[in-house]
């Protein structure tokens, strides 16, 4: 390397001393100068979306998601994928074929197939096949894709949980909904443009990782909001506190904000100041959103929702009520759908069953709530685990009492309805014993593709530098839009 002047060695000292987040905030091109500009030198929840797309990349077919997550990994073999051949099978010895060179969770020694543990019918024009614990939602499946050929490369619920939402495995990338709201903003800056929901009286294992917003600025992360209780913690003022007096405050603190970004220039004290004025907008907005006494009793009962209870047929309801106002994405996520059969609570003959009656009425009403409201045309639902579940009994060197199955990442079911979804139809085919896809399998990047192609997005320009990378939500490895899934 030749030798530098000591002024341009000096220069290239003080370069190297400059931070990312003093680059972007300094830059005239930097994201916390283009969201400053674009925001009238405001600060607003819509933050810097316009930066992240410009404009949409063709027509949307879709204007807002609901994403229904079963955590745990529900059973495609007890829910939507019918396989008759599987019965035959029941209580033989697994093939070495289907062990070898495999890694289970829990399943040691040779393990016995299973049947199916219910009954399945065809249902609707379509023919589709459910099982007879779905009995509200046999009657909706016209309205639904099923992609019976779903694939992950994760094995495990936190890494396989995070596949679903950010498309890596491990923490710090951002989830879907944040890439969604930094391209396409919200439409009502009164309430986040993100919103989860959960139920099942446990978190998910990798707990708010699953809704953050990775490198993105972290106004894009999804607010959790609770269906008991004060909405969103703290969006009361304390006693004693009036609004009047929360106005003076908060304006003082954004003085000082604004004076400590032009100091340093880190957008991040952007995202604070738009952070602490959404919130103040969510005292009047939040409380009415999430008030479910304001629905008359023929839609509770449509749900099952009961107010003031945490459940997902509440959950189900709130959705409906928050994309109404303008929330572009909202996130459900219901614990309890892991049937290892370690125990009653997860046995597919005991709790899975449980499980599959608290939900069956709340999912099917809302996609018959939202079709009836005109809702369904342009808003997108999607309902899926992490992985699915083996076709052989799990076993730990030896049967136990109750009935279960490990995780199995090679085949699950994911369906859509709505927002440019094909209804009526299935895509992929799973092998005989449901175990991996026989045609048309489709990775995770493939339904992430798809999902932002709804929302006028083209996965491959939804893009942001970042440790080297021109970072997306469908990674560096090339994916598709799965055409045939789309009306």
């Amino acid at each position: 390397m030749p030798n530098l002047s000591l002024g341009s060695e000096l220069a290239f000292r003080q370069l190297e001393q400059r931070t990312r987040r003093y680059f972007l905030g300094e830059c005239a091109t930097g994201l916390g100068a283009l969201w400053l500009a674009g925001s009238n030198q405001t600060a607003s929840a819509q933050g810097d979306a316009t930066t992240a797309t410009a404009a949409l990349h063709h027509v949307p077919r879709a204007k807002r998601v609901i994403f229904l997550h079963m955590i745990g990994g529900p059973s495609q073999l007890e829910l939507f994928d019918h396989k008759p051949e599987l019965v035959r099978f029941d209580g033989k010895q697994c093939p070495k074929s289907f062990i070898e060179s495999q890694q289970f969770p829990f399943i040691r020694g040779i393990p016995n197939m299973m049947g199916p543990q219910y009954p399945f019918a065809q249902h609707g024009e379509s023919g589709a096949w459910v099982t007879d614990r779905l009995p509200h939602f046999s009657q909706v499946v016209d309205d639904v894709c099923f992609i019976k050929t779903m694939q992950t490369d994760q094995f495990n619920h936190g890494p396989a949980q995070l596949m679903v939402h950010s498309g890596q495995a491990r923490i710090g990338a951002p989830s879907i909904g944040s890439w969604v709201t930094w391209g396409l903003g919200s439409e009502n800056e009164n309430l986040p443009g993100y919103i989860v929901l959960l139920s099942g009286g446990r978190p998910p294992r990798v707990g708010k990782s699953l809704w953050g917003s990775g490198f993105l600025p972290s106004v894009y992360q999804g607010v959790q909001c609770r269906s008991q209780g004060d909405p969103v913690l703290n969006v009361s003022n304390p006693q004693g506190v009036t609004r009047d007096a929360r106005r003076l405050a908060l304006d003082s603190l954004r003085r000082l904000n604004e004076r400590n970004h032009q100091l340093f220039g880190d957008p991040e004290t952007l995202t604070r100041i738009a952070q602490y004025e959404l919130a103040f907008r969510m005292q009047e907005t939040v409380p009415e959103a999430m008030d479910l006494s304001a629905e008359p009793e023929h839609i509770h009962q449509l749900y099952g929702a009961e107010p003031g209870k945490v459940a997902f047929a509440n959950n189900c309801l709130l959705a409906r009520r928050l994309i109404e106002r303008g929330v572009r994405y909202v996130q459900l996520f219901d614990w309890g759908w892991d049937s290892h059969g370690s125990s009653e609570q997860q046995a597919i003959n005991v709790g899975f069953r449980d499980k599959c009656r608290e939900a069956d009425k709340s999912m099917s009403a809302l996609l018959i709530d939202l079709k009836q409201r005109g809702l369904l045309e342009d808003t997108l639902v999607v309902w899926s685990g992490e992985f699915g579940r083996t076709p052989m009994r799990e076993s730990r060197n030896g049967e136990r009492k109750f009935v279960g199955r490990d995780h199995n990442p090679h085949a699950f079911t994911l369906w859509m309805a709505g927002g440019g979804v094909k209804g009526g139809t299935t895509y992929g085919e799973t092998d005989d014993m449901g175990y991996t896809a026989a045609l048309d399998p489709v990775p995770l990047r493939d339904f992430h593709a798809t999902l932002l192609h709804l929302l006028g997005i083209d996965h491959t320009r939804l893009t942001v530098p970042f440790q080297g990378l021109n970072q997306k939500l469908t990674t560096v490895i090339p994916a598709r839009v799965i055409d045939k899934v789309l009306s």
